[in-house]
Order: C-alpha cells, then structure tokens, then sequence
C-alpha cells in the first residue's frame, strides 16, 4: 500500500506540492527497500514531467537533506543520470551533484553514487574519471565508493 500511494503521488506531485513532501517524508522513515525504490522512482516522475533542467532546485535540495534516504532517492532515480533529458548534455552537472556524497556515512547512499557515476562513466568515461581522479583515497568511504565506480575495468 505505501508503495502504491508513493507511485501515485509521484504522477501528481508536479502540480502538488503536498504529493512532493509527502514523497520526500516517506523517503525518510520507511526502511523498506521496495518502498525506497518506488520513492525513488516518484521522484523521477516528478522532475521528468517538471522538466529535469526546472527541477534543479528541488534536485539540489533534496540532494542537501540530512536524511541518506531522500538523497538516494534522487541518485537512484535519476539513474541512469545522462539518459535524462538535459543531464544528457550536461553529464558534468550530474556527476558533480552525485559525487558530493562519495563519503556520506550511509553504505547505503555510497553504493547508490558508485553505481550512478559508473552508469555515467559508460557514456563519459573521461569526465567520470577526472572527478574520481580528485578523490581522497585513502579515506575508507570514498575508496568504497571509487571501488564502485571503477568495477567495470575489472570486467
């Protein structure tokens, strides 16, 4: 039923902003992976029918939330981030939005950024690879992170 209701106020949250907040506090207390996934992709709907490039601040803001579930919801909807109108012409805007939780404490929201920017990195290998290139490794959550982003060389 959460999931349900999620979903459905994901096709209205556009034109609610009610719909939007109630997405984003579901996001926040429920632990439940399928209904993460489903607040996920209710985010997706709403920039998708807002249009990516005006949802930027709504972007931006749920990416700067104190809760690691809201900002997942964001890296895991939007993926895969350069398919998505305007971030497929501007992959450096996405990778710089994600990569600002490449140390987060939540392995959770750190598995969600590797998989993103590696998603990115098929499209724009050389772009993916300057933010890594940057990275302080030797701290163990970004080391966890760039481990993510950098599986597909070992394949």
């Amino acid at each position: 039923m959460r999931s349900l209701g999620l979903f459905l106020l994901g096709n209205i949250a556009a034109w609610e902003p009610e719909a939007l907040e109630a997405i984003r506090e579901q996001a926040r207390k429920d632990d439940n992976w399928r209904v993460q996934e489903i607040a996920a992709k209710a985010f997706d709907r709403y920039c998708h029918d807002r249009g990516y490039e005006a949802a930027l601040p709504v972007i931006e803001d749920w990416l700067n939330d104190p809760h690691p579930n809201v900002c997942r919801a964001v890296s895991e909807g939007l993926r895969i981030w350069t398919g998505r109108p305007y971030f497929s012409t501007h992959p450096e805007l996405a990778i710089c939005l994600i990569s600002q939780h490449k140390a987060h404490e939540s392995i959770y929201l750190r598995k969600s950024v590797g998989n993103a920017l590696r998603d990115i990195g098929r499209k724009f290998p050389d772009l993916v690879e300057k933010e890594v290139s940057g990275w302080d490794l030797k701290n163990e959550k970004v080391g966890f992170t760039s481990r993510l982003v950098n599986k597909r060389k070992k394949l």
